[in-house]
């Protein structure tokens, strides 16, 4: 099955025309694209990571450090559904909230199945 072209708007389909796929381009521009802008996906970023036996995990407590294997200046991990997405830098926005600055997009090959 070839890939939906998310770049068709919905001004731009006109009656009868079809994308490379066959699929009618008013379905593509209208409401089937409203469908996909509603599904929930999972968005995680990732400070780093360590390793520890259930022992050490179990001493842990209150102010309790855990050292991740990642330094000050190096870009964190986000990814979508457990896939790396993108790297980017933490920074602190209104509020004392944190949030990440995207520095680099990863590009992977989409496989539909």
């Amino acid at each position: 099955m070839a890939p939906l072209n998310l770049d068709v708007l919905e001004d731009d389909a006109k009656p009868g025309e079809k994308d490379a796929a066959g699929i009618p381009a008013a379905a593509v521009a209208g409401g089937s694209m409203n469908a996909i802008y509603n599904v929930p996906v999972d968005v995680q970023v990732v400070l780093g990571r360590t390793s520890m036996l259930v022992a050490q995990l179990l001493k842990l407590g209150r102010g309790a450090v855990v050292e991740l294997e990642r330094k000050v200046d190096e870009p964190v991990e986000v990814l979508v559904n457990h896939r790396l997405v993108a790297r980017g830098e933490v920074v602190i926005v209104e509020d004392q909230r944190l949030g990440v600055t995207l520095t680099e997009i990863v590009r992977t090959d989409l496989a539909i199945d």
